[in-house]
């Protein structure tokens, strides 16, 4: 175990290349055990959780490597169908392997997954579609057992709600499904978009991906490829709310501004000024950031709520009042507690976080409980003066790559220690 000792206040400058999205990796490399032949993914991130995909496809009898921002995998020997709970406990994603397990074996066997705790996210939604696919699946004291006597065959289906993992879920287990499936409500985020840009590119038949509505027209096999990883719109978020927090100027690289635009408006509206060209995108926060009237959490293209966090971080220190809204998971307030460590003014009443903005953080002993509100502790820190010591860093490196070292690069000073340091 490690932790994050941060002296401030920061100022960052320089460029930083924005490494792939943690959220399409997953289930590309989930969906590439359906290949019947080596398939080889770039611009992924060194992530805990990637570590933890590249495990769990060895473990299914893949051929996995990882190197240098390259996985190379080779699913051809593939002959297993269950995953141990070590690795199902490790991270939320690894749902998104049953899909995949069972377009492949016929069956799965795995106990519910962990990650970070958020509230409850039920999984429903997942095994409500498999089930319209013709998957049995049967619960047990935390197990599922999932057969396809007859194989999987394609179906309609409408999502209760537009469940990312449960729409990923469906677009693997259905491309080598038999027959045409439809998928209404589906999730329309940029990660639903790849994940369908990689299985078209292993020869699936996967139409509408990015909208509402969804086709897949299932096909016998899926071949290989070589298919390379959006940039990670997360991780640039919070990258630019750390240079909001501090008043500097940064330049992002690597970038899809148009993935952002939902996030960007919440900073125009903070005084910020973006200048964008290509793949690059520079943001000039003002002297003081201003208050936003309301940040509300949705499905993309709303504003998404893994942002929230590192957004809310950089409006502690704005002029006036701001306003979150949490619509997606009902415990993500959880950085709150340690932002008011550091000399915030926030109150929160159920899904709604009264952010009252300061002159002045301070540094203090904090403890990361989840992924990204380990990240807007990190944004605090840089701007807070004196030192900043964040525990519970093995969350924060589920999601961002050596962040000490691209921040470090930036000119903050950021130190990684071993817990038993001060």
């Amino acid at each position: 175990m490690s932790k994050l000792r941060i002296s401030g206040p920061c100022r960052l400058s320089g460029e930083l290349q924005v490494h792939g999205a943690k959220n399409s990796a997953l289930p590309i490399l989930a969906a590439s055990l359906l290949c019947k032949a080596p398939c080889r993914l770039t611009n992924c991130p060194h992530l805990s959780d990637v570590d933890t995909a590249v495990s769990i496809l060895r473990e299914l009898g893949c051929q996995a490597s990882f190197s240098q921002g390259v996985v190379e995998v080779d699913p051809t020997a593939a002959d297993t169908c269950t995953i141990p709970d070590a690795l199902m406990r490790e991270m939320r994603s690894s749902i998104i392997f049953l899909g995949a397990i069972i377009g492949r074996m016929g069956e799965a066997m795995m106990s519910f997954p962990g990650g970070c705790e958020l509230g409850p996210r039920p999984i429903d939604l997942h095994l409500q579609a498999l089930r319209r696919l013709g998957a049995q699946i049967r619960e047990d004291h935390g197990r599922l057992s999932c057969t396809a006597p007859g194989g999987l065959h394609g179906a309609e289906i409408t999502l209760a709600f537009p469940s990312v993992g449960a729409t990923e879920n469906v677009l693997i287990a259905a491309s080598t499904a038999q027959g045409t499936t439809i998928l209404e409500n589906a999730a329309r985020e940029p990660e639903i978009e790849d994940l369908a840009g990689f299985l078209n590119a292993c020869g699936a038949r996967v139409a509408g991906a990015g909208g509402s509505t969804v086709r897949i027209d299932g096909v016998p096999s899926l071949g290989g490829c070589s298919y390379r990883v959006i940039p990670d719109r997360i991780a640039g978020a919070t990258y630019l709310a750390a240079a909001a927090a501090t008043g500097s100027r940064l330049t992002l690289r690597g970038v899809i501004p148009r993935h952002l635009s939902p996030v960007l408006l919440v900073f125009e509206e903070a005084g910020c000024v973006f200048r964008t060209a290509g793949d690059t995108l520079e943001i000039q926060p003002p002297p003081r950031l201003n208050r936003v009237h309301s940040v509300r959490t949705m499905p993309y293209p709303g504003f998404p709520t893994d942002a929230q966090a590192p957004v809310m971080a950089m409006e502690t220190l704005a002029r006036g009042t701001s306003i979150f809204v949490e619509n997606i998971f009902e415990e993500r307030y959880k950085h709150v507690g340690e932002l008011l460590r550091m000399g915030a003014h926030i109150r929160v009443d159920g899904r709604v976080a009264v952010v009252e903005g300061v002159r002045q953080l301070f540094g203090a002993p904090v403890e990361a409980a989840d992924l990204r509100g380990g990240a807007a502790l990190v944004v605090a820190g840089l701007a807070a003066q004196g030192q900043t010591v964040v525990t519970g860093v093995h969350h924060i490196d589920r999601g961002y790559e050596r962040i000490e070292q691209a921040l470090s690069a930036l000119g903050a000073q950021v130190e990684r220690l071993p817990d038993s340091e001060g």
